[in-house]
């Protein structure tokens, strides 16, 4: 018997999850929690931002030469 094959995600697909996600089930403290969590990322999102923008501006800075 085979194994089942392994459903790929899309890009952003868990992201799009959350979003859709029913708050209503969850109490004060999970909803805190979670947004201890959402904001983490968060920042983790603006680091990668902030850390594309610097290799881009290297990159014009390099190549205007």
């Amino acid at each position: 018997m085979e194994e089942p094959a392994e459903v790929r995600l899309g890009r952003g697909q868990r992201l799009l999850e959350v979003t859709r996600e029913d708050l209503e089930l969850y109490g004060v403290e999970e909803l805190e929690a979670r947004c201890e969590v959402l904001e983490a990322e968060i920042a983790r999102t603006r680091s990668f931002i902030d850390k594309k923008r610097a290799g881009r501006a290297a990159a014009d800075a390099l190549f205007r030469q």
